[in-house]
């Protein structure tokens, strides 16, 4: 038994899942979403199914939330909590980094975190062909993330300048600063970042991080079996795409994919 953790949906709805898997017997599926709050947390939105899996949306407001699951047959499960802001995409999980390149909390940054005078980002990543949008690593990303949209019946994305140059500047950022997070050291949100890069318009947005994948193909894998990181990669009223790598002082990759509507 699985549950999602809180993340807001395009439509600026707050939504959690759960579901039961490799389970033959029937049993009643609850989910109930809660806030956190001091003292005792209210459940803001439960419900109930028998069919395996259930999705609970309930109107955004800006707050702590965590799911929570039982089918009363075992133990429940709970979710991570999640800080949601009612920002398209606010709370979407980053893929967990693979076993051999774990990435430290944003709070409790490792011991060899550079110092501001660190070096860059290898510049090797960060500088596309004249005339181009994006590095060879860059676009094959978007060639892949492209074929796997057309799986699934999704118009493909195009690479859009300023998107990339949000995508970039945040892997760039958390290499230089070594932290994980979809909120930059300045608090910035990744909307806020890919308005900051001249990105106007647009009915939605999100965005995809992940870190240590050494090439395209790793970090497509990793994002794809990630349901949250799939959703965003899969959701069709996407039109337009941003892609970053850079790679910090010890050549660890830092990926960034951002999206939009327009």
């Amino acid at each position: 038994m699985s549950v999602a953790k809180p993340h807001v949906s395009d439509t600026l709805k707050i939504q959690s899942a759960a579901a039961r898997r490799g389970c033959f017997n029937s049993a009643l599926l609850r989910i109930r979403i809660l806030r956190a709050v001091p003292g005792k947390d209210p459940v803001v939105k439960s419900g109930a199914t028998r069919k395996g899996r259930l999705t609970l949306t309930l109107a955004c407001e800006p707050g702590t939330y965590y799911a929570t699951a039982t089918d009363y047959r075992g133990r429940p499960v709970r979710s991570k909590a999640a800080k949601l802001t009612c920002t398209p995409g606010s709370g979407t999980p980053a893929p967990s980094p693979s076993p051999t390149s774990p990435a430290p909390s944003p709070t409790s940054p490792s011991p060899t975190s550079p110092s501001p005078t660190s070096p860059a980002p290898s510049p090797t990543s960060s500088a596309p062909p004249s005339g181009t949008v994006g590095t060879a690593e860059e676009n094959e990303v978007v060639r892949l993330v492209n074929e796997e949209r057309a799986k699934g019946g999704c118009s493909a994305v195009k690479h859009d300048p300023q998107l990339r140059a949000a995508a970039f500047g945040h892997s760039a950022d958390m290499a230089a600063k070594d932290y994980f997070s979809h909120t930059s050291k300045d608090g910035r949100s990744f909307t806020d970042r890919i308005k900051a890069a001249g990105f106007t318009g647009g009915s939605g947005w999100a965005e995809n991080i992940a870190k240590g994948q050494r090439t395209p193909a790793q970090v497509m894998q990793s994002w794809m079996t990630s349901s949250g990181h799939r959703a965003n990669i899969m959701n069709c009223k996407y039109n337009l795409i941003g892609v970053g790598v850079a790679k910090d002082s010890s050549g660890t990759p830092y990926w960034t994919q951002d999206f939009a509507a327009r």
